[in-house]
């Protein structure tokens, strides 16, 4: 792949309600923004909290489906397609970047909401290369982490790493009001993040028995979390740390995002933003 003098953006951003794939509102028109200010990758990596299994696997088909994985919503998000390509290639890149780990190559999966809610946004045109990478729920927050210190090089290959979960995500704690305030234990366990984020201190980010007490709230199972780790672990010396959105809906869903940009491309922090 083509080698860049300065490496890709990274990015993590929280997908929230897959209603978000039909919105137009204040949250969407933030993603569409960061999409056009971000520089057009080669292609799209992405961890999306819903693949998850127990092994390490990559998406290698040349035309991956639109998988809708939910139940209950409007007939017309059913009918959303993002019909990008795959990468075959890609895939490949990642495989011999994380070998000796046993990676499977996957022609069944696809893409999931987490990843097309988000994209149908950042790249409505859906003609950049998108492949997914499965999040290995047998394995600890620190391998996932170390995945992204792996794939890292694919920054510098003009490759955009993308992390679809949400810091806090506690459906059973979830208010349904539309302008309902963030729980007090959402909003703090959303800050402690950030703040470990802005200081490049990752490590307790990675020892959940060490969490404060509302990370326990806060992120009742780890599917959600775990996409931000590998993006944190791409770090490059040269990145400036941003948050493109801070926002809590729902009460206990947050949707923060993590943009990682080298200084030569600084990123304005255009999103909700709470601070």
């Amino acid at each position: 792949m083509l080698t860049v003098e300065l490496p890709h953006p990274a990015l993590f951003l929280g997908h929230g309600n897959p209603m978000h794939a039909l919105d137009h509102a204040p949250i969407t028109d933030q993603w569409r923004a960061l999409g056009s200010q971000l520089p057009r990758p080669q292609g799209i990596v992405v961890f999306s909290a819903h693949w998850g299994l127990k092994h390490c696997a990559v998406t290698a088909m040349p035309r991956p489906r639109t998988i809708h994985d939910f139940g209950g919503f409007p007939r017309a998000l059913y009918q959303v397609q993002y019909p990008c390509p795959g990468s075959p290639q890609l895939a490949n890149r990642v495989r011999t970047l994380l070998s000796p780990l046993p990676v499977h190559a996957d022609h069944e999966w696809g893409l999931d909401h987490g990843t097309w809610s988000l994209l149908l946004h950042l790249y409505p045109d859906a003609d950049i290369p998108v492949i997914q990478v499965a999040l290995d729920l047998s394995q600890s927050p620190g391998f996932h982490y170390e995945l992204g210190k792996l794939l890292a090089p694919l920054r510098q290959e003009g490759v955009l790493l993308l992390g679809s979960g949400n810091i806090v995500h506690h459906l059973g704690a979830a208010l349904w009001e539309e302008t309902a305030p963030p729980h007090p234990w959402a909003e703090n366990f959303d800050d402690w993040v950030v703040e470990r984020i802005r200081t490049h201190d990752h490590e307790p980010l990675l020892i959940w028995n060490q969490w404060p007490t509302e990370g326990h709230l806060s992120v009742p199972t780890p599917e959600h979390f775990l996409p931000l780790l590998p993006i944190l672990g791409s770090f490059q010396s040269t990145d400036q740390v941003s948050f493109p959105v801070r926002h809590i809906e729902m009460g206990a869903i947050s949707m923060t995002g993590v943009l990682l940009s080298p200084t030569e491309w600084p990123m304005p922090d255009p999103g909700i933003n709470q601070e």
